[in-house]
């Protein structure tokens, strides 16, 4: 935590909550399964229960996120981590710059996925090959990162909107394609692709210990009312331990804000994000809503120099623990799958 921030905190956590008070979050995506993490502690009651009117909506990116919640549209969000050193980075003038202040994806959901008909079966087989993902993603991004992880040669890029990623992979138009491995890997289910003929490398299984989506927060906000962030935090967490225990019934409280979600589609989507991103070992090893120093700081560095950022992040800028719930109370991962 940085020397400033840890200051402010100190002098500001006697302040108290008021009874009602309204935050706005917004999430990094559209009300997909992973939402539910968010949505369940809103359906029921529990946010309201800690003092707090709450209003979450879907995002466009984790970017926008960030972007919104610095320029104080919104209070709170869920962004990559990455985005938001970016930000940091790259705009070290802005004076409401976002904090993250719980991780929830311990790992990147960020992958490369092919299919098995092209031949490519593991990173290596991408040297000279043209991948497709749109300019923003984050999984292209960081690519130069998984590239020096697996000593690979040179790729050629081919940029498209969301909707048209899986559409072009199949069509042949790119060899491989850069996603959320939760989501792209759904979304080529969708287009008539067997799970069996797709090839999936999660950056994570292949030497990019990334960490993915966090909670984040306005500096004005941790200022002026850090007594709000730890009830969010605290009433999300309790809502999150529901989630995971029966992620299939939680399904319903992205229904309720998106009546058009294919429900069965959208429980594999959730319980494949629990699986790989929030109960995965690393986050076991580290703790939910909690991250490792040394691993933070390598993060900024590999972040600083795959983005080209105009400054190298200031890994204490952008983070803070001190408004965690307990150890014990965050102690609400699953059993392991066997």
């Amino acid at each position: 935590m940085g020397v400033t921030l840890a200051a402010t905190l100190v002098c500001s956590t006697g302040a108290v909550a008021q009874a009602s008070t309204p935050l706005k979050f917004q999430l990094d995506w559209r009300f997909e399964g992973p939402a539910a993490l968010f949505l369940a502690s809103s359906a029921k009651g529990y946010y309201k229960a800690a003092g707090l009117d709450v209003t979450i909506d879907a995002g466009t990116g984790s970017s926008g996120t960030v972007t919104r919640v610095a320029s104080g549209a919104y209070d709170m969000g869920f962004a990559d981590v990455a985005a938001l050193m970016e930000f940091h980075a790259n705009n070290p003038d802005a004076p409401n710059k976002p904090v993250a202040v719980m991780m929830v994806y311990n790992n990147t959901p960020a992958a490369v996925l092919a299919l098995k008909s092209s031949k490519i079966s593991k990173p290596a087989d991408l040297a000279g090959k043209k991948l497709g993902a749109p300019s923003f993603d984050a999984g292209r991004k960081a690519f130069p990162i998984f590239a020096k992880a697996n000593s690979l040669g040179a790729v050629q890029w081919t940029t498209m909107d969301p909707p048209l990623r899986e559409t072009m992979l199949v069509r042949g138009d790119v060899d491989a394609i850069t996603g959320f491995s939760f989501t792209s890997l759904l979304n080529l289910e969708a287009r008539g692709v067997k799970t069996e003929d797709i090839v999936v490398m999660p950056f994570a299984s292949h030497g990019v210990k990334l960490y993915g989506n966090a909670i984040i927060a306005s500096p004005k906000l941790i200022k002026e009312n850090p007594q709000a962030v730890k009830a969010f935090l605290s009433a999300f967490t309790k809502g999150a331990k529901e989630v995971m225990v029966n992620p299939d019934e939680a399904i319903a409280y992205v229904k309720a804000r998106d009546g058009i979600i294919n429900v069965d589609l959208e429980k594999r989507r959730l319980r494949m994000a629990i699986d790989a991103v929030v109960a995965s070992p690393d986050a076991r090893a580290e703790g939910f809503g909690a991250v490792n120093p040394g691993r933070l700081s390598l993060m900024a560095s590999q972040v600083s120099d795959a983005f080209a950022t105009k400054t190298r992040v200031n890994v204490g800028a952008i983070w803070t623990d001190a408004l965690l719930p307990s150890a014990a109370d965050r102690n609400i991962l699953p059993a392991p799958r066997k």
